[in-house]
């Protein structure tokens, strides 16, 4: 994918993480997600990327975050940073086991997007969906993610964590 294009990516990892509404555990979690990104590509990209033998809409990655106390005590979501996305998150309702929000964009993403999270009982699982509909550098997008984190044990060895930001 063009590098401009895994910025989306990038903002879905983030999206992802387990930094939510002060649930978790700290240590190391895997999160997985697999998107369905509906987007314009330049024919030079797109042909590029099925010559590599990658699909230009359908992307699945599996990465390992680790969280910080300083996140799990967190009661916001994730702060993606609005001048790299022009992203603005807000939490629409939240419960003690579920959390939604939405994501306005005034950037290099233009458009509106909802999250949905779900998490056990035992904070050592989630998961959720992603949606945007809008343009990223001018190009139409939709976008649908799902995505689960699983805590894999306390000690985050040499993956450090996220650096929380504050809104």
């Amino acid at each position: 994918m063009a590098p401009k294009y895994w910025a989306l990516t990038g903002l879905l990892l983030l999206a992802s993480g387990p930094a939510f509404a002060g649930h978790g555990k700290a240590g190391l979690w895997r999160v997985s997600s697999t998107t369905d990104l509906k987007i314009t590509l330049p024919p030079a990209v797109e042909s590029r990327m099925k010559t590599m033998g990658h699909s230009p809409n359908v992307q699945s990655h599996t990465t390992q975050m680790c969280m910080s106390q300083a996140e799990v005590d967190s009661d916001r979501p994730p702060h993606i940073d609005p001048s790299g996305t022009g992203c603005d998150t807000h939490i629409i309702s939240q419960t003690a086991w579920s959390m939604k929000a939405k994501m306005v964009c005034d950037g290099r993403m233009k458009g509106t997007g909802e999250l949905q999270i779900t998490y056990a009982r035992d904070n050592a699982h989630y998961s959720g969906r992603y949606s945007f509909q809008g343009s990223v550098e001018g190009n139409p997008a939709r976008m649908a993610t799902s995505f689960r984190g699983d805590w894999v044990k306390a000690d985050c060895g040499a993956v450090k964590p996220y650096a929380l930001r504050t809104q």
